[in-house]
């Protein structure tokens, strides 16, 4: 029997995600897999081990993946463009078991009560020091960004409990986005007295502005104006490894522009020709870029930039078993995304020889804190940190008796749960809350500690707004946003998910182009008229904002406190148009 193209991709992709290498598939697929499911055998002559999008998360938690992925264009049914079943088949996983729980929200509520929590620093960490020990003096730890934000501890240390949380992890090398809405300044005091050489910040794609190089601003290079470190080569086991830092290029557009006023974020493929070449020119054997810009964005870099063997991704937060592999006009790049929480550690180990890359062997690894024994040393810190807040973090504000949980395109249990706060509390016919990815799951049963509320809303601007906006800037606002999301151009995207809304019914096409993708906005039962104003509440606004506002935490623990138990809730999903079959819906 013959297999097509597509069939033989997935047993290849099939064969990477059970750690064999692509190039000896047919001798290692007869192997069999070990018991330990932790126990890699080292292979090559440098291993890689990234995780991204921690979004602060020290202690295990539950975190359910999308049931709504969708990719339009040439990403339709593509990684990472791939859910529940549709997922499992095309990596060839066995439903039901702990890979399936991990990488899926199928039977999310018994998975987890089964399988138990996932990552958990203390607990990563015993997994990095294992694999270290295994390839002694061959590793390098990367962290894609978004790790000082997401948690209490984290907005009330400025960073800090992270910050030191990663030094004792080990990780070599970083890059960013959410640690810019910390403000310049705090951004650059721990790059000088916090990490200052220990951990390597790098983003090539971060430059000053003009009117910032005019007035001498600070930056790693003032005569290119380059902010941070582009690069950083690193010799490893006798091969010279260059990482090329990629910082979230929309940085100014999705967060506040006054807290990075003098910096400016773009994609800059040129820019990273020339440090790619610039490493190969100094000796480069391994070209690898630690990249946040969201897998599909990687994918079209990977084609247009050459001379790059690996891609180490994040902020899409898509936890993929095996690398999609991208041709170019210098040969072929491995794109990998290592998920979100804590929950992953990617190990990929390399060989090389002659001078470049020879082979790979690939294994994305669900850190199940029940499988891993907690680190003392980093359980410790974690302690310490922790014990000024533990009685405001303990804070039982409500139980939920639904599964609350935030991910995917449209909306969530828990974003619902926002909205609903703000349009009770704050009075609104309509409520917007962030199409955010990150933010804890809880099972049915839960206490909603206000930890668990902070889980969702930690951010530096976190006021809720009222406004009055007409029918036709309403639906201006969604196809803007359904554009970000849906633009069949990786590169006018900004990889976040649909503004979650309450009170307010839409119906969307993402196949269609702007103007014509969202339609039938209706409220209480009645067509909006373009005409009229309605109160919106909302919050995360990108602009200034008055500190005699509530925060949006206050607002939603007020609601819980009153509410007590959480036992309906009415989740509203657009109806969604022209993507039958689409295997980025759960239920095509």
């Amino acid at each position: 029997m013959s297999l097509s193209r597509r069939e033989f991709v997935q047993v290849l992709a099939a064969a990477s995600a059970a750690g064999f290498s692509l190039r000896s598939f047919g001798a290692a697929a007869s192997a069999a897999a070990p018991s330990d499911p932790y126990e890699l055998p080292a292979f090559g002559n440098v291993s890689l081990m990234h995780f991204t999008d921690c979004h602060a998360q020290l202690l295990p938690v539950y975190f359910r993946e999308p049931s709504y992925n969708i990719g339009v264009g040439s990403a339709s049914g593509e990684p990472p463009h791939l859910v529940g079943e549709h997922l499992l088949k095309y990596f060839g996983i066995e439903p039901g078991s702990r890979q399936a729980h991990a990488f899926t929200y199928l039977d999310f509520v018994d998975a987890a009560r089964q399988y138990g929590k996932v990552g958990g620093f203390a607990h990563l960490k015993t997994l990095i020091d294992r694999v270290r020990a295994s390839r002694p003096g061959r590793t390098l730890l990367l962290d894609g960004g978004d790790t000082w934000q997401g948690s209490a501890t984290s907005l009330w240390t400025n960073g800090q409990d992270m910050v030191d949380a990663t030094k004792l992890l080990g990780v070599d090398i970083m890059t960013g986005h959410w640690e810019f809405t910390f403000g310049m300044e705090r951004v650059r005091e721990i790059l000088e007295n916090d990490l200052d050489g220990a951990i390597d910040f790098v983003a090539q794609n971060v430059m000053l502005t003009e009117e910032a190089a005019f007035m001498d601003a600070p930056a790693h290079d003032a005569a290119t104006g380059q902010v941070f470190k582009p690069y950083t080569m690193r010799d490893v086991n006798g091969v010279s490894v260059a990482v090329i830092g990629q910082a979230f290029p929309y940085s100014t557009l999705a967060n506040p522009r006054y807290m990075m006023e003098d910096w400016s974020f773009q994609i800059r493929d040129e820019q990273m020709q020339r440090f790619v070449d610039e490493a190969r020119g100094k000796g480069a054997q391994l070209v690898v870029v630690l990249s946040h810009n969201g897998m599909d964005v990687d994918i079209k870099m990977a084609s247009r930039v050459s001379g790059v063997d690996v891609i180490l991704g994040g902020h899409t937060h898509d936890g993929m078993p095996a690398p999609s592999i991208v041709e170019n006009a210098g040969g072929k790049t491995l794109v990998i995304n290592s998920g979100s929480n804590g929950k992953f550690l990617s190990v990929l180990d390399l060989d090389v020889k002659d001078g470049k890359l020879s082979d790979y062997r690939y294994k994305l690894l669900p850190v199940f804190s029940d499988l891993l024994a907690p680190d003392p040393a980093m359980a410790q810190l974690i302690e310490t940190v922790r014990a000024p807040y533990a009685d405001k973090l303990a804070e039982e504000l409500a139980i939920t008796d639904v599964l609350l949980y935030r991910r995917g395109n449209f909306t969530g249990t828990f974003d619902q749960l926002i909205c609903d706060a703000m349009m009770t509390v704050r009075g609104a016919e309509i409520a917007f809350s962030p199409g955010f990815r990150w933010g804890t799951s809880l099972l049915p049963g839960d206490p909603i500690t206000f930890e668990r509320l902070m889980d969702q809303t930690a951010i530096t601007y976190p006021k809720s707004t009222l406004t009055e906006m007409s029918g036709t800037m309403l639906k201006d606002v969604l196809e803007d946003i359904a554009n970000n999301l849906f633009n069949p151009d990786p590169y006018l995207q900004m990889g976040g998910d649909m503004v979650r809304i309450g009170g307010l019914k839409y119906a969307i096409d993402p196949s269609k182009a702007i103007g014509e993708r969202i339609s039938g906005l209706e409220l209480g039962g009645e067509p909006i008229d373009p005409e009229k104003t309605y109160k919106v509440a909302g919050w995360a606004s990108v602009q200034p904002q008055s500190d005699e506002l509530p925060d949006i935490w206050d607002v939603v623990a007020e609601y819980l406190r009153d509410a007590k138990v959480i036992d309906h809730i009415d989740v509203n999903v657009p109806t969604v148009k022209g993507v039958e079959g689409n295997p980025g819906l759960a239920d095509a």
